[in-house]
Parts: C-alpha cells; sequence; structure tokens
C-alpha cells in the first residue's frame, strides 16, 4: 500500500529515521491535515481520526470541507509545446483539454 485512503481523503505514508515514526499528511487539497503512528495500524488509525476531526470541525463551523482531487488544475508548459499540442487536438478534432486528459491517462497507465 502506497498510500492510505478514507472517506475520500488519501494520506501519503513517511517514514522518519530520526524519530523512528510513522507519518503523513493528506494530499490533494490546501489545509494542512497531518498525522502518525508508531505501527502502520497506529498510523492509519491516526489519519483516520485527523479525517473525521477535520469533517466535524468544518461541520462544526459551518464551512464546506475541502474536496481532494476535483478534476480540474492548472498546468503550465512553454510557449512551444503548447502551440503542438493545441495543433495535435485540432487535426484530431478535439478539445485541448480531451487531448490533455487522454495522454495523461495513457500515462498513468503504463505505471
Amino acid at each position: 500500500m502506497k498510500n492510505l485512503e478514507y472517506k475520500g481523503y488519501t494520506g501519503s505514508i513517511e517514514y522518519s529515521p530520526e524519530d523512528s515514526l510513522l507519518f503523513g499528511k493528506v494530499l490533494g487539497i490546501q489545509g494542512l491535515i497531518s498525522y502518525e503512528g508508531e505501527t502502520g495500524s497506529d498510523l492509519e488509525k491516526d489519519f483516520h481520526e485527523a479525517v473525521d476531526t477535520y469533517l466535524a470541525d468544518c461541520d462544526a463551523n459551518g464551512v464546506k470541507p475541502e474536496k481532494p482531487f476535483k478534476g480540474s488544475f492548472n498546468v503550465r508548459v512553454s510557449p512551444s509545446l503548447h502551440q503542438k499540442a493545441a495543433l495535435l487536438a485540432k487535426e484530431a478534432k478535439v478539445s485541448l483539454n480531451n487531448f490533455v486528459a487522454e495522454a495523461i491517462r495513457l500515462r498513468v497507465q503504463k505505471s
């Protein structure tokens, strides 16, 4: 397992040799939600508690919780790469967005 998953949130798994401690943070959101544990089970339990606490705090304060990986993001590329991609998308009669999404999909399938 490379990441933890709970209630739609993904958490990293890191190790600190200095502290002999596992730790992580929720990925894909701006806010910082971190957790730690001495064992894998402790880490997963603290991850669940951190997400539950975050959701409860949002609810108590009338704040909408951040949703990770919403499906939209900005990508910065060189002007020449942008031009080449846009022209290839036009030739393929697809939007630049669909062209980029397909390129990402193909790369992800290879991993």
